[in-house]
């Protein structure tokens, strides 16, 4: 059975919008459970774009406010 993957995480490279197949990707390491990782590029359509962009905004709004509570 292969190692199940335990998270994903985006690698320092530029996004790419590709304006022909009208969809964005985004470099990222796939991690595995028995330590091993995998570069792949996740593909998005433009409302997975905007969903992502809205719930990146709600975690730095959310990080914002905690800092600004410690300070």
């Amino acid at each position: 059975m292969p190692a199940q993957v335990t998270h994903i995480t985006p690698i320092r490279r530029d996004a790419v919008y590709d304006p022909r197949a009208q969809q964005g990707s985004l470099p990222v390491q796939v991690h595995f459970e028995d330590g091993g990782a995998s570069e792949t590029t996740l593909i998005l359509t433009p409302d997975q774009m905007e969903v992502c962009a809205c719930q990146i905004g709600r975690i730095i709004d959310q990080r914002n406010a905690k800092r600004e509570a410690v300070s």
